[in-house]
């Protein structure tokens, strides 16, 4: 398995897990997840791993192809989101991809999702890993 590691100053670590999908079943307007990022800004954990699907091929609305968007369109809006509603936490982001993630690679062991225009003021604190991996935290 590939091995990742993060490494954070020398204290008691808070680590947030969340797993999808983060949207409700009767929309994409991914209000789990915004409520998700309010907890992120107010606890403001040393880590938060997310693990998808974030956008999820079973949902009845990409089942029934219902989005206006595509979906790799709804994906990077998603990925700009939490990206964005983290930053002012400061955590390590850690985004694990899922078998049911629609818009990415069908195959396991999965890639890391691609997200080329991560903003390069926080490249340092987001990590994209495969699915599976090993994650060590100091």
């Amino acid at each position: 398995l590939p091995k990742m590691s993060l490494f954070l100053p020398p204290e008691q670590r808070v680590v947030l897990v969340a797993c999808g999908p983060f949207t409700p079943s009767d929309g994409v307007a991914f209000e789990p997840l915004s409520d998700l990022l309010e907890v992120v800004a107010r606890d403001r954990p040393d880590v938060c791993i997310l693990l998808g699907p974030f956008l999820d091929a079973k949902h009845e609305q990409v089942e029934s192809c219902q989005l206006l968007s595509s979906f790799s369109d709804v994906f990077r809006l998603c990925l700009r989101t939490i990206v964005e509603g983290t930053r002012s936490a400061g955590s390590q982001l850690v985004l694990v991809p899922s078998l049911r993630d629609v818009s990415h690679d069908f195959v396991y062991p999965q890639p890391p999702f691609p997200f080329p225009d991560l903003p390069k003021e926080d490249r340092a604190r987001v990590l994209l890993v495969p699915e599976p991996c090993t994650l060590d935290i100091d």
